[in-house]
């Protein structure tokens, strides 16, 4: 799996111009499905997203996590993070799971993320979706979890 977290004082989504999910401070995380990808998989991510540390301390550095630091958690399925681009001018969705098991998954990790001491909210699989966002720092980090 891959995640894409963005620390965001806000963000939100629309879909068919109405807006689905909204957050305050916190994180925008980006998710895409492989095809290796298991449940084990995602509650992996799903504990690396929640305490990697990208929220500042009371001396201003990066040293609280998610939960430490109080803030709200947007989860956004996007396949695309799982194109392979190594070759030519346009991407293969090769390395991406079948649209039923990033659909299964995404449904997992959000099942788990609902568990946290945390306000979620999340997008729409398979929609055609605007994800506005203020990234604060701007601060931004690629996971992966195998």
């Amino acid at each position: 799996m891959i995640a894409l977290l963005q620390r965001v004082t806000e963000s939100r989504v629309i879909v068919e111009g109405e807006e689905i999910a909204s957050i305050g401070p916190g994180l925008l995380v980006l998710l895409a499905v492989e095809p290796e990808d298991t449940e084990k998989t995602a509650a992996a991510l799903l504990r690396k997203i929640s305490l990697y540390r990208v929220f500042s301390d009371a001396e201003g550095k990066m040293n609280l996590g998610l939960l430490d630091a109080g803030g709200d958690l947007l989860l956004v399925p996007q396949f695309t993070l799982a194109a392979d681009t190594g070759r030519g001018l346009r991407p293969s969705f090769s390395k991406a799971a079948s649209p039923a098991d990033g659909a299964r998954l995404f449904d997992t990790l959000v099942s788990l993320a609902e568990k946290l001491d945390c306000h979620v909210a999340t997008g729409q699989f398979g929609a055609d979706m605007q994800v506005e966002l203020v990234n604060d720092g701007p601060v931004t980090f690629w996971l992966q979890e195998a």
